[in-house]
């Protein structure tokens, strides 16, 4: 069996499934479909808008399957005539059984972390909020309990002292997309030579952090609440997107929901707001407010926005 014979389908939906998607086409391997979300309206016009997979495996000539249900046997009836050996699966949503064990080799998942650690949807956010050091991706055979499944690949970045969300979340996605693309010539490899995938069983960790998703509420800085070192993880953690916020009162003027993309921890501890800096008091420490975007307004660095305010 070589790469070309190995009937795969490929189920994902944002940027960072994309690319795992581009890397098996241009890479010669053989995606008979691709499984994405339905398209949503988005916009004033409420458009519909297609998915950064869709778009892309338009552009490659496959098919697209869009199901509302994944337990809908019309959709199932489908994904069986494609009769795919295995099916590959990343950022894309819980699958039912019926789906997971359908090909004879079953269906691997990319996830953003270091399994065990932050099994769920939001697992490069949570690495950088909480602080860590490191991250990383594996790869892992699907069973019924999420992420869980006993692990193929596993590699592991650095996480920079000042990095962000959108920076960590990059370089996983093209570390992502590599060991994709190792992991199935794993699996034919071991099909040529007769012998089981390699896989190991998830360690057993005494503290387990989790991902769930993040909403809106979950994303608001409380300043009183928290220290500067925690402040300062949680902005980078949440920047560029969905982004930190917070309720701000700037030189007797109050602005809601404003968001917070960069801060440094401060030296000093009472509230400053002078021609170029706005610093802000926290449970411990203070920091210091360096980009922001108020509500109809571009996103800019703190000296361009106190300009303006003062001007």
């Amino acid at each position: 069996m070589n790469k070309q014979d190995l009937r795969i389908i490929y189920l994902g939906t944002p940027e960072f499934a994309a690319e795992s998607l581009k890397a098996l086409v241009e890479g010669g391997y053989n995606v008979v479909a691709v499984v994405t979300m339905p398209d949503k309206p988005a916009g004033r016009g409420h458009q519909l808008q297609y998915s950064d997979v869709k778009k892309y495996a338009l552009e490659a000539g496959l098919p697209v399957l869009q199901p509302e249900r994944l337990k809908d046997e019309g959709f199932l009836e489908e994904l069986r005539s494609y009769h795919a050996d295995l099916q590959i699966v990343v950022a894309f949503r819980m699958l039912p059984e019926a789906v997971w064990a359908m090909p004879r080799l079953g269906t691997f998942n990319l996830h953003a972390s270091l399994l065990p650690q932050y099994r769920g949807a939001a697992p490069i956010n949570r690495a950088v909020m909480n602080g860590d050091k490191e991250t990383g991706a594996t790869t892992f055979m699907l069973k019924h309990e999420i992420d869980t499944g006993n692990m193929i690949l596993q590699e592991r970045i650095p996480i920079g002292e000042d990095e962000n969300v959108g920076s960590v979340h990059d370089r996983l996605m093209a570390l992502g997309a590599t060991m994709v693309t190792r992991t199935v010539d794993l699996i034919i490899d071991c099909e040529n030579k007769g012998i089981a995938l390699p896989t190991t069983p998830q360690p057993e960790l005494a503290e387990l952090r989790p991902a769930p998703k993040i909403f809106k509420e979950d994303c608001e800085i409380h300043f009183s609440g928290m220290t500067a070192a925690e402040v300062h993880n949680f902005v980078r953690g949440l920047s560029p997107y969905p982004a930190a916020w917070a309720n701000l009162t700037i030189h007797g003027q109050r602005f809601e929901n404003v968001k917070v993309y960069k801060v440094g921890i401060s030296e000093y501890r009472n509230i400053d707001v002078s021609k170029n800096e706005l610093i802000v008091p926290c449970k411990e420490g203070a920091v210091s407010i360096l980009e922001l975007q108020v509500p109809g307004k571009k996103r800019m660095d703190i000296k361009s926005f106190l300009n303006g305010l003062h001007g």
